[in-house]
């Protein structure tokens, strides 16, 4: 890590949010991924998903590797001061602006669960369906 190490305030770590200057905020350290940009395996989107905020959550669910964790170090610019920073916000929060049909329903969670397997079924099954009784003999 830096030696020179230094603690950066939110809204300075707000500035830097583009493909050409990105800092990011994970586990109190701040990490300037500018040069890793293009390399980054998942994209680049995926990092610049993470500026703005805690990005801790966003980068502890997706399970680095322990070389991925060593190479963070070459990025690393300083720590955050927290006082500023947005609550960590969990990447499996809905990015859309406006709730999911399936929230704050009655529908038994088994179904909800379900729901991801059971629809493409049921559109595999009305494809054969529709082939089978259309099918000249």
């Amino acid at each position: 890590m830096a030696s020179n190490s230094r603690v950066h305030v939110f809204e300075e770590v707000l500035k830097h949010n583009k493909l050409e200057d990105c800092w990011i905020i994970v586990n109190g350290k701040v990490y300037d991924v500018t040069p890793f940009m293009a390399e980054h395996p998942g994209g680049d989107e995926v990092i610049l998903s993470s500026t703005g905020k805690d990005a801790t959550s966003d980068y502890e669910e997706v399970g680095h590797s322990d070389s991925a964790r060593e190479m963070m170090d070459k990025y690393y610019i300083g720590d955050i001061n927290m006082d500023k920073v947005p609550a960590r916000r969990s990447r499996t929060t809905s990015p859309f602006p406006f709730p999911s049909p399936l929230e704050n329903t009655k529908t038994p969670e088994f179904v909800i669960k379900a729901l991801p397997f059971l629809v493409p079924l049921f559109i595999l099954g009305s494809a054969f369906a529709v082939r089978h009784y259309t099918k000249e003999n």
